[in-house]
């Protein structure tokens, strides 16, 4: 796992990584930007993230479903799933995404996949900043009936996600860390 770890760090860094001035969602400032779905658009980058998380899933209290905010989730979900389902096929774990709104036609539905009140949910994130998008799909589930149980990330940027998660009781579980990445003293946000 140490391997694959080190290998989908070095993808991130060298699809996903740059040094530049950037306006992040949160409205911060900062000099660096990471944009995973240049890692999570790639088989092997989409296959680790799957099999590194779903690993991580392992390993804790067990879960339900796993499922996360529209659109940056999907393809972690999808890769989640995946994994799980190579590890043991006959896997009872299911997936869901939420939207920031409910849709306008159909169903009208909010939350889509196989979300079931009273089920136990990881959600995944590919990078967290202060957390607010998935905190949005926390309240949301939360709403809808579930629990919500563990929160992962692949890259957690260090600037408050992990204390605004631990308010909501729930610790964050990021693969990586803003001190794996190479930004030296003076890097902001």
């Amino acid at each position: 796992m140490a391997d694959e770890r080190r290998e989908l760090l070095d993808l991130i860094l060298d699809v996903s990584f740059e040094r530049r001035k950037v306006v992040l969602s949160s409205g911060r400032e900062s000099d660096f930007y990471l944009d995973l779905r240049q890692t999570l658009m790639r088989p092997r980058g989409v296959r680790l993230a799957g099999h590194l998380l779903c690993e991580r899933l392992a390993s804790g209290p067990r879960v339900d479903a796993v499922g996360g905010m529209a659109v940056g989730a999907v393809p972690l979900v999808a890769a989640v799933l995946a994994a799980a389902a190579e590890r043991d096929p006959a896997t009872a774990l299911v997936g869901f995404f939420v939207r920031k709104q409910a849709k306008s036609h159909g169903l009208a539905r909010q939350i889509e996949g196989a979300f079931a009140a009273g089920q136990s949910v990881a959600l995944v994130e590919d990078t967290t900043t202060t957390g607010g998008s998935t905190l949005d799909a926390l309240d949301i589930v939360e709403a809808a009936g579930g629990k919500v149980a563990r929160v992962l990330c692949l890259v957690d940027r260090g600037e408050g996600a992990a204390d605004a998660f631990a308010a909501r009781g729930v610790a964050l579980e990021p693969l990586f860390t803003r001190a794996d990445l190479p930004l030296g003293a003076d890097a902001k946000a």
